[in-house]
């Protein structure tokens, strides 16, 4: 399935006629096919679409020859971010609809070098990132790192998460993010920390009550890892929510239990070990096992997303500023991100990158051979 036959289609172009030379869909098509062969910049994408002339016009007509420098980055910049972000989540739905995604992870991420003086803060994004099939589904601008919450909430609003669970940071476990999320047919798995102290603390001290009482029976589990030269033990324990100790509780949609999660790391050499804790809300009915799963797992979005962002795409590193040129491009990396995890080879994400730069035909298969899973 290519993306190109119809996800386009409804993208305004934000020129004006007397300034059409090229076509808006060459140009797109040369900026997603420069960033999947491993452009960073403008001038990288014009570069390659030199000396791709051949391989470019088997897709496209490309009459007027190749955009300068200068004409792709004001196009792309001049495209209505909403816009194409809606043509990403369209096309993330027609291969969502092919596969179970229980999980959901939300998360923000900072384009460190989008800023640019006083005039353009640094881009700061949401996304939404499926552990089951390690898509994105979602990327939205947020006003900024301390205001992620409104982003969330149009994150959740935008997407389909019917019977999914979603997982956030401490920061975004917040009482109106629960009510969107319980009213979407989702559930939940918040953690708690001293953004909400008084509620953690409630929590915490009936954790310690039962166990002191012995009166009730705790979900436990325990899971031992050994690697880079440590030891880590976590245990989890999970409890029934009680509303009489646990008076905060009644505040948040459809908590039905509670998680303790400690980490105890020990360092082979030395034997120093250190200890933390953490404590979650849920609106699951679910085991501890479950829970130890589901916790360790939302942090795939930072391996399998961010990273690779930045370390393969070079996200971090781009100079790309101004208009909306780094929310575009910023989405336009998302697409090409799970177009080359759709590839069915079993090689690294940096060298599908590599080989998308080098072979024409392994080009053309990300591009146009993209099978729903």
């Amino acid at each position: 399935m290519s993306i190109f036959d119809t996800t386009f289609n409804h993208i305004q172009d934000p020129r004006a006629n007397i300034n059409i030379k090229h076509e808006l869909l060459d140009i797109i098509f040369i900026t997603f096919a420069g960033i999947m062969s491993g452009a960073e910049g403008w001038s990288d994408i014009q570069e390659f679409a030199h000396t791709k002339q051949d391989w470019l016009r088997q897709h496209r007509s490309l009459k007027s020859g190749i955009p300068s420098e200068d004409t792709i980055a004001r196009v792309i910049k001049a495209i209505e971010p909403k816009a194409l972000n809606a043509s990403f989540i369209a096309w993330v739905n027609q291969v969502r609809q092919h596969k179970d995604m229980p999980q959901i992870a939300i998360d923000g991420k900072t384009l460190k070098h989008s800023r640019d003086g006083e005039k353009y803060n640094a881009l700061h994004s949401i996304s939404a990132w499926c552990q089951s099939s390690g898509l994105v589904l979602s990327h939205i601008k947020s006003d900024g790192k301390k205001n992620e919450h409104a982003g969330v909430l149009d994150t959740l609003e935008l997407l389909n998460i019917k019977s999914c669970v979603i997982t956030v940071d401490a920061m975004n476990s917040q009482k109106k993010i629960a009510e969107k999320i319980i009213e979407k047919e989702a559930d939940y798995i918040f953690c708690i920390k001293d953004n909400h102290k008084h509620f953690r603390q409630e929590i915490e001290s009936y954790f310690h009550k039962v166990k002191r009482d012995e009166a009730t029976q705790i979900l436990f589990t325990q899971q031992h890892d050994a690697g880079h030269g440590r030891i880590e033990i976590r245990t989890c324990e999970v409890l029934a929510i009680n509303h009489q100790w646990i008076e905060q509780a009644k505040e948040w949609k459809n908590i039905n239990q509670i998680i303790r999660l400690e980490r105890t790391r020990i360092d082979k050499a030395t034997g120093v070990s250190c200890i933390d804790e953490q404590y979650y809300i849920s609106s699951l009915q679910a085991t501890s096992e479950q829970y130890l799963h589901y916790i360790r797992q939302h942090w795939g979005i930072e391996n399998q997303v961010h990273w690779v962002l930045d370390v393969v795409y070079k996200e971090d590193d781009s100079f790309i500023r101004k208009g909306d040129g780094a929310e575009n491009v910023a989405t336009i990396r998302r697409f090409c991100l799970n177009i080359a995890k759709l590839h069915s080879s079993k090689i690294s994400m940096k060298a599908k990158v590599k080989k998308a730069g080098w072979d024409d035909g392994f080009r053309d298969e990300l591009l146009f051979g993209a099978k729903l899973i």
